[in-house]
Order: structure tokens, then C-alpha cells, then sequence
């Protein structure tokens, strides 16, 4: 079943794991919402400078971003209501996920590309 992914830290650099893991969910078949501060589309789809921005909800992120990019934005994760985030090799740290822990995020620490049977390799 397709979700809503936002994927914090898209890029449009396509040499980036943040445009990797774009166009890696949408080949798996979800909706994704791109996440960056300064870019306005990603991958032809409109990026948002915040989850909050977002109209509707979203069922999962994943994390793109240096961990304490990560831990000045999981707060606004748990405001818009996420439930899971994936915390991605580079964006990982004990505190992002202690702090997912205490918001009642699941948060996985793995690379998400792989969680959805896919190799970062192929884009």
C-alpha cells in the first residue's frame, strides 16, 4: 500500500542520498514530500521548507540530514504527527534516536532504501 514518505534533506543534486532516496520511493510506488530548507522542487515535486508545511498527513520520514539538523527538526516530526522515521547512515545518532524514543517515534536505524528492497547503487 503506497504511503506518504517525506524525505528530509532531498536534494536536487542526483549524486546525493537525499535525491537517491526521492526517486528510490517513488519508483517503490509512494507519494514522497520532499523536505529542504532553500530548494523549491525536487524531482519536479514541490519541497517544503518544514513537515509542518504540508498539507495532510505523512506516515513515515526519513532522515538525510547531519543528526543535529535531525534533532532541531524531530519535534516538528512529532507535531505533524509521524509515527516512524528512518534514521539513515550519516543522520544517525544515539540522541536523534533517543530523542525519536521519548516522542513515541519508532525510529529504525538502517538505511531506508534498503528497507523498501532497493539499492541505493541503482540511482
Amino acid at each position: 500500500m503506497p504511503r506518504v514518505v517525506a524525505v528530509i534533506g532531498a536534494s536536487s543534486d542526483r549524486s546525493k542520498f537525499g535525491n537517491k532516496a526521492v526517486r528510490a520511493f517513488l519508483n517503490h510506488g509512494d507519494e514522497v514530500v520532499p523536505i529542504n530548507l532553500t530548494e523549491a522542487e525536487v524531482e519536479g515535486l514541490k519541497a517544503y521548507r518544514s513537515v509542518l508545511d504540508v498539507p495532510g498527513p505523512i506516515d513515515m520520514a526519513t532522515f538525510y540530514v547531519p543528526p543535529k539538523v535531525g534533532e532541531a527538526v524531530i519535534d516538528e516530526v512529532a507535531r505533524k504527527g509521524i509515527g516512524e522515521v528512518w534514521l539513515n547512515p550519516g543522520a544517525d545518532s544515539d540522541a536523534l534516536a533517543e530523542r525519536a524514543r521519548v516522542l513515541n517515534i519508532r525510529a529504525i536505524r538502517a538505511c531506508s532504501i534498503v528497507g523498501i528492497g532497493d539499492s541505493p547503487s541503482r540511482y
